[in-house]
């Protein structure tokens, strides 16, 4: 008999303010769905609050649709969805994408649709139109390109109270569902049974339930969507800013999709469990009687305001900074480092043993904080060098759950590898239409003749460097691809004409630029400005790059950088229950995206930066279309309505397409293991043996590893250093316990303040 009920009791307990043991059956005492929700939140104690998922979804439904605030808000995110960079491509992708990676998605059609669907009362109610503006900008699957109504985030979140993880038996088997309670149990040596697999879900076979409901992801690649439906240690490492324990059990975009009432999971050796979905609450429920009351009080006007103009996802120089520490373990299933960032977005390690030769940089992010530009960049700054002094020859970097960050994050950690490699290996360009050349038009006026310079007592001058003279609306701010300025605004501009749309000239970073650190979090990027004459550390194929695939944005600027520059091989993780190799990069390849704050904010400067009479004639154009606050008003809290601004364009592609839309695998697949839930260093050694050791752990792919040839100790006596090391690891291996693996991380971004410009929000 299973040991699986029992320790699901624990699991549940552990959790247990997710299904109350005694719920109210609130609808017996109250006159409508919210009315009960009201009645349920009041009852409870604590910061979290909860109510089942099917009287969550009840009260949501019973909000009648507001049809004229419902044109209202169709309208005006309009003006937003322009700066878009590819919506042409996904109305008409190349046929390999759609083959291997998502299907076409008609975005203005579908926005005409919804309209037509509101002006003809078609939507029953609030909610079922919020959804459905929702999922068509979700079906892109660019994770850009959002916008959460806030009948859709701001009220509730949707939960399950079990984690899954999906594992090999044998690193070569395709992998099975598994409940992650029970792994993590046996593998830690406190339980006495053995896992079985889960065969279905509602009825359902399992690994297909999980394919479909990966899609309500924010990836593109099907591969890198699945994983992330599971809990995974590179994720959690991350925290609430994360998408915590997988979308499964509600973290990341899974917090938006109602999960059904119950989930029921049935297992190979013929027993099952029925879990109580639920929702949590996210706001004040006191005076709300009904869906109309909760929509007077939580969707019109009533959201926090600030009178601080919005922020740009540039990020700008750090107020404060981290220190990376030595000795403390930054995450459940991850070993002492050696450095590390102090939130975990950067660490360095050293294996042991056999693996002794190997040093590994994990790279779960590329920044979104203010606090931690500065020190990120200097974690791989001593790392590298520690590691070269230590004697390691070979690198792993591993950037899974990387999200992206602050785009010249990326940019630098490839110059610290690869100093004396060209920094560019794609050109960036964005839509060309009235409001992007009306903008630029008077941003690079306004700029014309004025210095460029960091070091200036002159306010007004400072903010314009800050907000004009620096911005890409700035002709002198880029390059063309061939490493030249532009001579004027229409020379960068142009427009050219590719499948169907317009756009710039493609560009490219002056990373040379005195102002580059107003666009990298208060950085330069190695190998320019201050950071000169540093020399490479490691060789190109004594480094691999491992990804579960969940790699967006700066991220994918970063792999474009080592895989098309350096030749450097990369290894993707997990993946579907199929065979064949899969990709690497699974997100979004966009290279900028911007939020709608940020764009109404370049709006005003450029009304801001003209004569009154001038402003009078801009009004009369598009840039008169961007004052409404309702898109702002009826955007879920915590989250914004972003677009994917930039699109990047490979070096020597005389297509002209988007990376986005470009499928490329992986040099090699492995598959997770148990171990690999609950031990990162397993993850890394199934790496380092399968590039450069005995065993090749590749089920699909080749990284042309020396096979039987020899350890990867090579000739390197064991010096005394090898030996604290493995004592360190030896004691944290042991010590690990069950408790050390948190199972309540949710995503929750109410909080945070991430600001990376190429950035992928979970």
């Amino acid at each position: 008999m299973r040991f699986f009920a029992t320790f699901a009791g624990f699991y549940l307990a552990s959790v247990a303010f997710a299904t109350p043991l005694n719920p109210l059956n609130a609808r017996q005492n109250a006159s409508s769905p919210c009315a009960a929700v009201s009645a349920s939140a009041a009852t409870q104690t604590g910061a979290v609050h909860t109510v089942p998922a099917q009287l969550a979804l009840e009260c949501l439904t019973s909000v009648p649709l507001n049809k004229s605030a419902a044109l209202e808000l169709v309208d005006s995110i309009a003006p937003y969805l322009r700066w878009q960079s590819t919506t042409a491509f996904l109305k008409d992708p190349p046929a390999e994408y759609i083959e291997k990676i998502q299907d076409a998605v008609d975005v203005w059609g579908g926005l005409a649709t919804i309209k037509s669907k509101v002006q003809n009362s078609a939507f029953a109610n609030e909610y079922e139109f919020g959804w459905a503006l929702y999922r068509l900008l979700q079906s892109t699957h660019d994770g850009h390109f959002v916008f959460v109504p806030d009948v859709v985030g701001t009220v509730f979140n949707f939960a399950r109270p079990v984690a899954l993880v999906s594992v090999s038996e044998d690193g070569k088997a395709l992998p099975k569902p598994f409940v992650y309670p029970d792994i993590v149990a046996s593998s830690l040596g406190n339980a006495s049974f053995t896992p079985s697999a889960i065969a279905t879900i509602n009825g359902q076979k399992a690994t297909e339930y999980l394919e479909n409901w990966s899609q309500y992801g924010s990836l593109q690649d099907r591969d890198a969507l699945y994983n992330n439906v599971f809990y995974e240690l590179a994720i959690v490492s991350l925290g609430s800013s994360s998408t915590g324990m997988g979308t499964f059990t509600g973290g990341g975009r899974g917090r938006w999709v109602y999960p059904g009432a119950t989930t029921t999971l049935g297992f190979e050796n013929g027993t099952s469990v029925t879990y109580n979905n639920y929702a949590k609450v996210l706001v004040s429920f006191d005076g709300v009687t009904d869906g109309t009351s909760l929509y007077k009080k939580w969707f019109t006007a009533n959201k926090p305001k600030t009178t601080s103009p919005p922020a740009s996802n540039t990020s700008s120089t750090p107020s404060a900074t981290a220190t990376p520490s030595a000795t403390s373990t930054p995450a459940p299933g991850y070993p002492p480092p050696v450095f590390r960032e102090s939130h975990n977005l950067i660490g360095g390690y050293y294996l042991e043993g056999d693996y002794s030769d190997v040093a590994v940089l994990s790279v779960p992010s590329f920044v979104s904080l203010d606090v931690a530009e500065i020190p990120f960049q200097e974690v791989g700054q001593k790392f590298l060098a520690a590691a070269k002094a230590a004697g390691k020859t070979k690198l792993i970097v591993d950037v899974s759950a990387n999200g992206g960050g602050t785009i010249l994050q990326g940019y630098d950690l490839y110059k610290q590898l690869f100093p004396t490699l060209s920094a560019y290996a794609a050109g960036d360009r964005f839509r060309a239409f009235e409001s992007t050349d009306l903008v630029g038009q008077i941003f690079s006026d306004t700029a014309e003749g004025l210095p460029r310079t960091l070091d200036t007592k002159n306010e007004t001058l400072l903010n314009l460097e800050y907000d004009v003279i620096s911005s890409v609306f700035n002709y002198q701010t880029d390059e063309t691809i061939d490493g030249k300025p532009f001579a004027s605004w229409s020379a960068k501009f142009g427009p050219t004409t590719d499948h169907g749309d317009n756009y710039t000239n493609l560009i490219r970073w002056n990373l040379s630029d005195i102002l580059t650190p107003l666009n990298s979090g208060g950085i330069y990027v190695h190998g320019f400005g201050n950071l000169t004459n540093f020399t490479q550390p490691f060789a190109a194929e004594n480094i691999v790059v491992v990804t579960d695939g969940y790699c967006a944005s700066t991220c994918t600027i970063f792999s474009e950088l080592m895989r098309q520059n350096a030749g450097v091989k990369y290894i993707s993780l997990g993946g579907r229950s199929k065979p064949g190799i899969t990709q690497a990069v699974g997100g979004v390849k966009g290279t900028n995206n911007l939020s709608a704050g940020y764009i109404q904010y370049l709006v005003q400067l450029a009304f801001n930066n003209t004569s009154p009479a001038e402003a009078a004639a801009l009004n009369k154009t598009e840039l008169g279309e961007y004052w409404s606050n309702v898109p702002f008003d009826r955007t879920a809290i915590g989250s914004n309505l972003g677009v994917n601004f930039r699109d990047g364009i490979r070096d020597g592609d005389e297509t002209g397409t988007p990376l986005h839309f470009v499928y490329e695998p992986a040099d090699c697949r492995i598959l997770y293991t148990k171990e690999m839930t609950v031990d990162v260093t397993a993850i890394w050694k199934a790496a380092a043996d399968s590039a450069w050791g005995a065993t090749n752990r590749c089920v699909a792919g080749e990284l042309g590893g020396g096979y039987g040839k020899r350890d990867l100790r090579g000739s390197r006596e064991k010096r005394w250093e090898d030996r604290v090391l493995e004592k360190r690891i030896q004691s944290w291996r042991q010590g690990r316990k069950v408790a050390d693996y948190p199972l309540d991380i949710f995503t929750d971004l109410k909080a945070a303040k991430l600001s990376g410009d190429g950035l992928m929000l979970p």
